[in-house]
């Protein structure tokens, strides 16, 4: 058995019933709570004095008697106190219990870098000047929230109130010109939105809770009918840290995963997963060409090899795209095969022409070998 113990706000009414909600169904897990005394969201002392260290200790160490993997604050108040409050909340507890510890802002933070996500809309019971202090503590991470749907609400059991047509709707509106929404806020009924909101707005939705639990769960337990995230973003997360692996061994300037999963949500014509040099531009979301027709994969398609390019001066030729708008210059692409299927391929670009040497081709062989691992853990394709 598989336990998750959970730090809770006292007054939050929402997320035990939609956790157990969530994991209906589900083998093999266990999730535990203890509670520690939040009744009030605000930026002033009073409030933030709410989420101090001894009673969270207090709580975690009752948790650690019931023998759970993993701590988690399924709270969000790292939203606005920062992020560097929660990195040390946990490296106290971890240190106190010797159990792993995350929180719920950093499993959204998790969340947003598994789906490259940069233009966060977020939809908060809070404050507008809660809602400002957590735009500028996203922006500190990279995300910059483009829309911001609030509620001007301090009282925390107040926030379980609110009606989920309304959550929706504010998920909706939140949507627009983003990557991703967040609802940010563990006592809001979000979870059960999510899904429906997807498919609305054709972008994941991140419901705190169910990205806590989310993140919480071992690898490869995938959770349906509550959305993007709890369904595929353990496989998402760990093909984005296959992809930067190979950034880092290579020294390249940008590594891409391409595959077709549709159950996942996931064709080649997109990237699955992308790993970035600091400077240089995302292809993440540009489906503006036919991948399957490409030159160069057409020629994986026959060879089934690795496809290395010092240059572009001989055939196969890559798309002029590439080359203008992204500017490469050299460039190795991997199949990966499954089967008899060529299921898809990673890539990995050098805005320079540059020899790639034995260990840049072992790299990438090893990239290959890593998303079959996956998809093998995972029992995809």
């Amino acid at each position: 058995m598989y336990r998750v113990g959970m730090i809770v706000p006292s007054s939050n009414t929402c997320l035990e019933p939609t956790t157990y909600r969530m994991l209906s169904g589900i083998e093999g897990v266990s999730v535990h709570f203890a509670r520690v005394p939040v009744t009030r969201i605000g930026l002033d002392a009073a409030a933030d004095g709410q989420f101090a260290l001894e009673p969270m200790l207090a709580a975690a160490r009752l948790l650690a008697d019931a023998g759970v993997d993993i701590l988690v604050w399924n709270g969000t108040a790292g939203s606005w106190l920062g992020i560097d409050h929660d990195r040390a909340l946990c490296a106290a507890l971890a240190e106190a219990t010797g159990i792993e510890v995350t929180t719920s802002t950093l499993a959204l933070l998790e969340a947003c870098h598994a789906y490259g996500v940069t233009r966060l809309g977020i939809a908060v019971p809070y404050t507008a000047e809660v809602t400002e202090r957590i735009r500028a503590v996203y922006r500190g991470e990279g995300i910059d929230c483009v829309a911001c749907e609030y509620l001007d609400i301090t009282d925390n059991a107040a926030f379980a109130e609110v009606p989920e047509a309304q959550v929706r709707r504010m998920v909706t509106a939140a949507a627009h010109d983003a990557h991703a929404v967040a609802v940010v806020c563990t006592n809001v009924f979000g979870a059960a939105v999510a899904a429906g909101a997807e498919a609305e707005s054709g972008i994941p939705v991140f419901d705190s809770v169910s990205a806590t639990l989310w993140r919480a769960l071992p690898a490869g337990c995938a959770v349906p009918g509550w959305g993007e995230l709890l369904w595929a973003g353990h496989l998402r997360n760990d093909f984005q840290h296959a992809v930067e692996t190979l950034l880092e061994a290579t020294g390249a300037d940008r590594t891409t995963l391409r595959i077709d999963l549709p159950e996942q949500g996931l064709a080649v014509d997109l990237t699955a997963a992308e790993g970035l040099r600091d400077g240089v531009s995302s292809i993440r979301r540009d489906a503006s060409l036919d991948q399957r027709r490409l030159n160069t994969v057409e020629w994986l398609e026959r060879h089934r090899e690795l496809l290395v390019q010092n240059d572009f001066g001989a055939d196969p030729k890559p798309p002029d795209a590439l080359r203008e708008v992204y500017g490469v210059r050299a460039q190795m692409l991997g199949p990966v095969v499954r089967g008899a299927a060529m299921v898809g391929w990673l890539s990995v670009h050098s805005l320079r022409e540059r020899e790639w040497g034995a260990g840049d081709r072992e790299a990438l062989s090893a990239a290959i070998s890593a998303i079959h691992e996956i998809l093998d853990a995972s029992g995809k394709l």
